[in-house]
């Protein structure tokens, strides 16, 4: 079935703090670009990675305080974005609910597991092989990223690094891994009446 025969999966975000000011387009059903620039040009490469691998499109900008920190943009993107996958997905009816994927890059390898459960829940057993990627990314905010997508988006996730010797290939792994693992779990397969949960719904 369609995803785009009877439903628009897309969802728009804007979020204002004293740290942040992000506008985000989320589409499900795209062609797997992103043109969103937060002024984090790892983070940029990462969302980039994260499209082209799931077919969703992303656009939209983030402006803040990256240039004294990283750290603020990263989590607010990342919650933006779940707040978006999770507006866009709708009340999940005809999804397939579950998905998982291995991605490797070189020597990393990464799996990343999904449940659209409505139920909030992040499982990061990664070992980051260097505290910093590049000139000022730190490691440690690949987890922060997925722990907001996670949370403000309704989901379950499990994620494992499995084994790497680079930061930038252990990150990018884990986005590709995700991306293929969203697909999964957010394409249409069954009628749009149904709610894949013994409960009768997904929250």
């Amino acid at each position: 079935m369609s995803a785009s025969a009877n439903r628009i999966r897309q969802a728009s975000i804007e979020r204002e703090t004293g740290e942040t000011s992000i506008r985000l387009t989320l589409d499900l059903d795209g062609t797997g670009s992103s043109t969103m620039k937060t002024g984090v040009l790892f983070l940029d490469h990462m969302l980039d990675a994260l499209c082209r691998h799931s077919g969703f499109d992303l656009t939209g900008s983030c402006t803040g305080d990256a240039a004294m920190d990283p750290h603020h943009t990263v989590e607010d993107v990342g919650i933006a974005f779940g707040q978006a996958l999770r507006t866009a997905i709708g009340d999940r009816a005809g999804i397939a609910r579950y998905g998982s994927a291995y991605a490797p890059l070189d020597e990393a390898l990464a799996r990343f597991v999904v449940d659209f459960s409505g139920r909030p829940y992040l499982e990061f057993v990664a070992t980051m092989p260097e505290p910093v990627i590049g000139a000022d990314f730190a490691s440690s905010l690949v987890e922060e990223f997925w722990r907001a997508a996670a949370v403000n988006g309704g989901l379950t996730v499990h994620i494992d690094l499995i084994r790497a010797r680079n930061a930038h290939h252990a990150a990018e792994a884990i986005f590709k891994a995700a991306a293929v693992a969203l697909r999964q779990a957010s394409r249409i397969t069954r009628d749009a009446t149904f709610v894949p949960s013994t409960k009768g719904m997904l929250a």
